[in-house]
């Protein structure tokens, strides 16, 4: 007896394994039932497909069977392969968004550590400020290549504290203080003539 069942079953386009269950049915009927499962999928609703079942005679069976399956068996073939695919994709995203979870957190520590560094650096030349040493205050102020989003503020508090101590210009240094006359001088201009000495 010859039979072409197996190169029409090779011939259905399906991912998994195709489960044929045949029993036998009231009068000359075969009940037949047609489930495919793909264990590559991991996602449990696939459980839920139920399998194709068919209650029919020998003869419309080898008539119409794989006319019948072909569709059906394609769909759910299709639906379990994009499960699976849904599922890899899906934990690819959650990776990716752990990851960009993770590089967020840890810009924002990155940040925090920056922004602290900044403040203490200020604060410290605050306090040197208070207590008169302006040099080294002025050497606290953060670098503006280390904080050049802060750079104008950075100048400014640099600038305040530099008019502090600076130098004395050249000219100001050599400027020689008024001093008032002396008192020889004043004797000189209030001492009387002695007319005796003009006549002689």
């Amino acid at each position: 007896m010859n039979t072409n069942f197996f190169n029409q079953i090779q011939q259905l386009d399906f991912t998994g394994v195709l489960q044929l269950n045949i029993s036998k049915g009231a009068e000359s009927n075969l009940i037949v039932s047609v489930l495919l499962n793909n264990e590559q999928c991991g996602d449990n609703a696939k459980n839920l497909i139920p399998p194709l079942t068919f209650n029919a005679t020998p003869q419309e069976f080898d008539e119409e069977f794989f006319e019948q399956i072909t569709k059906p068996i394609q769909t759910v073939s299709g639906v379990m392969v994009d499960m699976e695919k849904f599922l890899k994709q899906m934990e690819i995203v959650k990776q990716q968004s752990a990851m960009e979870k993770e590089k967020t957190e840890k810009a924002k520590k990155e940040k925090e550590a920056k922004d602290k560094k900044f403040k203490d650096g200020m604060a410290k030349a605050d306090e040197l400020e208070k207590e008169g040493k302006f040099r080294e205050a002025w050497m606290k102020v953060p670098d503006i290549t280390e904080f050049p989003e802060k750079a104008d503020e950075i100048r400014k508090r640099k600038t305040e504290l530099s008019n502090k101590f600076a130098t004395p210009s050249l000219f100001g240094a050599m400027e020689e203080p008024q001093t008032e006359p002396t008192k020889v001088e004043e004797v000189s201009e209030d001492y009387p003539i002695d007319e005796t000495d003009e006549e002689e």
